[in-house]
């Protein structure tokens, strides 16, 4: 149990290379241009979010027929199957099964290496990940509790029940008749399509960055760091597989957000303490920091584009396979 002792091997601290909170450090052609890239994809990322996202619009278009808008979102595709012969109680264990090992994993992080783990961009992400299974345990406990109590009526929000056979039926005019989901809804469905794209991109980047070229010579995987690289988006594919939520994809705005608002925060904290980077493509003394900001801006698109075809996959083979017995929403 070597990933209990809280050796300094768990945790990656490369030395400083220069003295961050220096005036010069910060003034200077390098910060100029990695600061442009960042603020122009918060640009980005708020243009998509104020010109599609549901609630926002539903706030500006109320009494609208808002038809199947890319933003618009039900209230039961936060605990609901993809299918009808999956009961949502599959799902209800699940995500309490997944949100009570991943609590245990960053418990033990913490007590093998000290709070300073959050330091990085992969405990953030871990972290929104376990969040967003503690949010659908919740949301599929009210939802299963909702479907047992309206048992022998005849519709659970909107959607038609077989009191004798216990299975939901969908409407055909089921944008009409199923309820739009509240605020903290759309927080769930945000937090699930931040959590796919940046889970690809943790996991890619240090499997195929990290590790090979920068660090497998200072430490080797033990446990807990191969958890944390793999067994998030493991958890996730898995209850993507699941669950009825769709996946528009002008919430990738909200991915590219969580990655600035850490590369700020990594920013903040180096202009008050000359401290190491917790990456090495983050500092700004390499004349190749413009570069190194602009190719991981870049390959957002492709880590949040492969998670998304992965959910118009499974859609796809969904509708052919069980045509007719489906429950989400293109």
């Amino acid at each position: 149990m070597s990933f209990l002792t809280g050796s300094s091997t768990h945790t990656w601290q490369p030395t400083v290379t220069s003295d961050t909170t220096a005036l010069s450090y910060w003034l200077n052609w390098r910060f100029f241009f990695c600061a442009l890239w960042v603020l122009a994809s918060m640009a980005l990322a708020f243009f998509l979010i104020f010109k599609y996202e549901g609630f926002i619009k539903s706030r500006s278009n109320r009494g609208e027929n808002q038809g199947e808008e890319a933003g618009l979102l039900y209230e039961d595709e936060a605990w609901n199957t993809c299918l009808e012969g999956i009961d949502p109680s599959w799902l209800l264990i699940y995500r309490i099964i997944c949100f009570i090992v991943l609590l245990a994993l960053i418990i033990a992080s913490v007590a093998a290496d000290g709070g300073g783990i959050l330091y990085f961009y992969t405990q953030w992400t871990f972290t929104l990940v376990t969040i967003y299974f503690g949010f659908g345990s919740y949301f599929s406990l009210h939802g299963c509790s909702q479907k047992h109590n309206k048992f022998g009526s005849s519709t659970v929000n909107g959607t038609s029940l077989d009191a004798d056979l216990g299975t939901y039926i969908v409407p055909d005019q089921e944008s009409h008749t199923r309820k739009t989901a509240g605020l903290w809804g759309y927080v769930f469905q945000i937090i699930f399509q931040t959590c796919a794209g940046a889970v690809v991109l943790t996991d890619s980047v240090f499997w195929f960055i990290i590790y090979p070229f920068l660090t497998s010579k200072d430490y080797g995987v033990d446990f807990l760091i191969f958890c944390m690289h793999s067994i998030n988006a493991l958890f996730l594919l898995g209850d993507t597989s699941l669950n009825c939520m769709r996946f528009p994809m002008f919430r990738f705005a909200y991915f590219v957000l969580w990655t600035t608002i850490f590369v700020i925060f990594q920013w903040i904290i180096h202009v008050f303490v000359s401290f190491w980077w917790p990456y090495p493509f983050l500092d700004l003394s390499s004349s190749y920091a413009p570069l190194w900001y602009l190719a991981v801006a870049l390959m957002h698109f492709p880590c949040y584009g492969i998670f998304a075809l992965i959910v118009r996959m499974k859609h796809l083979w969904l509708s052919r396979s069980f045509p007719g017995s489906t429950r989400f929403v293109r």
